[in-house]
């Protein structure tokens, strides 16, 4: 798949109500620090843009990573030619064809029909190439717009324009900024560069204002097309402009062929081969996705050392920063999709979410550009466990784990850090429900801790190992045997009364008890054991068959999340929403693979496109479509920091995957046709594989694996050596030894 083949509009038809992936058509290069959107409307808030729209405002600079979290630093850049009536964006707005328009991950092309002028853009890390090819006999220039503050400064000795931007959704800094500079291969008609103010066109060199325009004119006795050259920086004018200086030697098709590598390296790392091509096109619609977030909030200085702002001190800081990532969607997929992908830029990250700490005294949550506080818990945990155990990071784990027993042991004072009730928790072995979203707070703290007791072990300290192992087990405390769910508390140990487990909110997270009582991702054995007999996939079968219904209690109106779980119309299991994401996987720890592979290929199949409507929810910096890539591949993280992937269902009918080992992986389904659902059969380098895992270890080495599809499902007895990893089931296996060990000593 190369890049010219990824369409960014994929999953980008929403409104407020209702998602089809809440994505934007993002142009850069992977992990860029900027991206670059065509904004179509600036009346919808969040939702600038819309594949059906037919009109154009321009190219729009952007950071937002999600419409709930909204934008900072941007501003809009409007091409334009002649007079304006009026400074406004529906005064300078032009109409274009969505179907004529280019719209790839690496460049941007829209013919705007008001002012027959073709419009081209192509990123670079820190800026971008604009290429404008005007046709009338008219003054030609661009329209810079931003909200809130902004700051402008025309160079007329250097041709350029200098300045910043200070808008944002949230931030430590009130006072941040992203400063920026501009130039052209033309030059700049300074009579026509300008700032209307009330109305009236003033020429001046600076101005300073609140949604502000500022009109820069070209030079229209050169040719008729014009480059343009933009950097940015969050460090300093300097720093904007040292960025500027190291684009300079690079054009817009240079810039272009130079941004589509960076794509292409990264989309060929996964080669898929297979007769659907519309599902391969989906699987690379997702790829490109994956690359987005978290993005690069560094620059580098003149010896290129590596610096970023610091907005807590507010100040410019050593080493890496990465910003625009929401761990609580992203542990599950994206991160252990870098791990097999790019584990060295995966070890750089962590490197910057190390920084963050030290910044804050907190490990981050929600990033945008710094810390939030979204979600419950603090999964970030598992992102560092997965990498610990599969050797990532390995010398960055002695303070990782610093920072981990920090936050599960201490209280911040700020809500938006650390864990929310935790010393509540330390005293009670579960948050109370006097704390919003309790039960998803008590299930994700006893996986942290988990993740604790696994970079623990990765370090040798046992005593550690053992305490937060066991205190990993703490989701028994809200576990209701008399209803299967789990359940808020009270600080007396009672259960919430009345209780209705179709009830959205309060005590759960975007969902109901059903989706979140199922969160127990270190210990499925543990749980199902809880359930007494049989009760698990019970309880998992109900929850397959059961109506998506949900009453919004706690919400007091229909959220979207609900909408999309009753339109795609899977039961409870919302695999909209991120909750749900491990969910069909569970019938493999109930000894039923043969369900989860029904419930994986109609998902594939029915839920996502490469199209508007490409996803059947909020797709969230990547993690739905790292659930895609990893469901059709046939293997899924489900316990990030176990070193496992659970065996599904593949869906392709050839994969290679280049590891950053330099070995191959090949993955082959025989059999693969929409009829047969069932896995029959799967090989190891030609030798039976019967385990319904495997490891990270075991696939980075390479080799192949062969799956067979059958019309029925295999019938065989499956052993508990077979299943997934399960901390009960780790614990019974060393006790089994032991209890071996101790008897052929005695024997002996």
């Amino acid at each position: 798949m190369d890049v010219t083949q990824i369409d960014t509009r994929h999953g980008t038809n929403n409104q407020h109500s209702y998602s089809n992936g809440n994505t934007l058509p993002y142009t850069s290069v992977p992990r860029g620090m900027n991206y670059f959107v065509p904004q179509t409307t600036n009346n919808n808030g969040s939702w600038f843009f819309h594949p059906n729209d037919h009109t154009f405002q321009g190219f729009r600079l952007t950071h937002q990573p999600s419409p709930w979290m909204g934008d900072f630093s941007h501003f809009l850049l409007t091409p334009i030619s002649g007079k304006l009536a009026n400074y406004d964006l529906y005064f300078a707005q032009s109409s274009y064809r969505p179907n004529e328009a280019v719209f790839s991950p690496h460049y941007l092309k829209i013919k705007q029909l008001r002012y027959q002028i073709t419009s081209e853009l192509t990123p670079s890390t820190y800026g971008a190439k604009i290429r404008l090819s005007y046709t009338k006999d008219e003054q030609h220039g661009l329209l810079f717009s931003a909200e809130n503050i902004s700051y402008i400064e025309v160079d007329e000795r250097q041709n350029r324009v200098f300045g910043y931007v200070q808008n944002f959704a949230g931030c430590a800094d009130p006072e941040f900024k992203m400063h920026f500079v501009l130039t052209a291969d033309r030059p700049f008609d300074f009579s026509n560069t300008s700032f209307p103010v009330d109305g009236k066109i003033i020429s001046k060199a600076t101005q300073k204002a609140e949604n502000q325009f500022f009109q820069i004119g070209f030079d229209d006795t050169a040719p008729k097309t014009v480059e343009i050259s933009l950097a940015t920086s969050f460090i300093s004018p300097e720093q904007a402009s040292l960025n500027l200086k190291r684009q300079a030697d690079y054009d817009f098709e240079a810039t272009k062929t130079r941004a589509a590598a960076k794509w292409n390296a990264y989309l060929s790392k996964i080669q898929v081969s297979d007769s659907d091509k519309a599902k391969v096109a989906t699987f690379y619609h997702c790829l490109y996705r994956t690359a987005l977030f978290p993005q690069r909030f560094y620059e580098y200085d003149a010896n290129q050392n590596a610096i970023h702002y610091d907005t807590t001190a507010r100040r410019v800081a050593n080493g890496r920063l990465y910003t625009n990532n929401g761990f609580w969607d992203t542990y599950k997929t994206v991160f252990p999709l870098y791990s097999l992908l790019i584990p060295d830029e995966y070890e750089k990250m962590l490197g910057g979410f190390l920084n963050s700490y030290r910044e804050t005294g907190y490990l981050p949550k929600w990033l945008s550009p710094d810390e939030r506080g979204l979600m419950p818990g603090t999964l970030i945990d598992a992102v560092i466990a997965d990498a610990a155990v599969k050797g990532i990071g390995t010398n960055l784990m002695p303070e990782f784990q610093d920072a981990m027993l920090k936050a599960a042991t201490t209280q911040s004072d700020k809500e938006n850090y650390g864990r929310r009730g935790a010393l509540d928790y330390n005293r009670l072995g579960y948050v109370p429900l006097n704390y919003h979203e309790s039960v998803n707070h008590t299930l994700d703290y006893a996986y942290s801790d988990f993740c604790i007791s696994a970079v623990a072990k990765t370090l040798g300290n046992t005593a550690l190992e053992a305490e937060y192992e066991e205190r990993s087990k703490n989701y028994l405390h809200i576990f209701d045997p008399k209803t299967g769910f789990m359940r808020a508390k009270d600080e007396n140990g009672n259960f919430q009364t009345p209780f209705n487990p179709f009830s959205w909110g309060k005590d759960y997270a975007e969902g109901s008890a059903w989706q979140n009582s199922f969160a127990v991702f270190h210990d499925f054995a543990g749980l199902n054991e809880a359930y007494g007999e049989g009760g698990f996939l019970r309880k998992l079968t109900e929850l397959a068959n059961t109506p998506p219904k949900f009453d919004v209690d706690g919400y007091g109106y229909e959220i979207h999340e609900m909408s999309e779980m009753a339109m795609i119309d899977f039961g409870q299991i919302a695999l909209s929403n991120q909750p749900s994401f491990h969910l069909p996987y569970l019938f493999t720890y109930a000894k039923k693979p043969a369900y989860t592979q029904v419930l994986i290929k109609q998902a594939v199949n029915q839920f996502y496109d490469a199209g508007i409507n490409g996803y059947p929810g909020d797709e969230d910096n990547g993690s739905m479509s790292g659930w895609y890539i990893f469901s059709t591949l046939g293997f899924y993280p489900v316990t990030p920091g176990s070193g496992e992937y659970v065996f599904g269902i593949p869906a392709f009918e050839n994969v290679r995957i280049d590891l950053p080992n330099g070995k191959t992986l090949t993955l082959d389904t025989a059999n693969n046709s929409p009829a047969h659902q069932f896995v029959t059969a799967r090989t190891r380098d030609n030798k039976p594989l019967k385990s319904q895992f495997i490891t990270h270890s075991d696939l980075i080495r390479g080799g192949n694996l062969t799956t067979t599809l059958g019309l029925v499902p295999e019938e065989r007895e499956i052993s508990e050596e077979e299943l997934p990893f399960s901390i009960s089931s780790a614990q019974k296996s060393i006790l089994k030894f032991q209890e071996l060990a101790t008897t052929h000593s005695e024997t002996c």
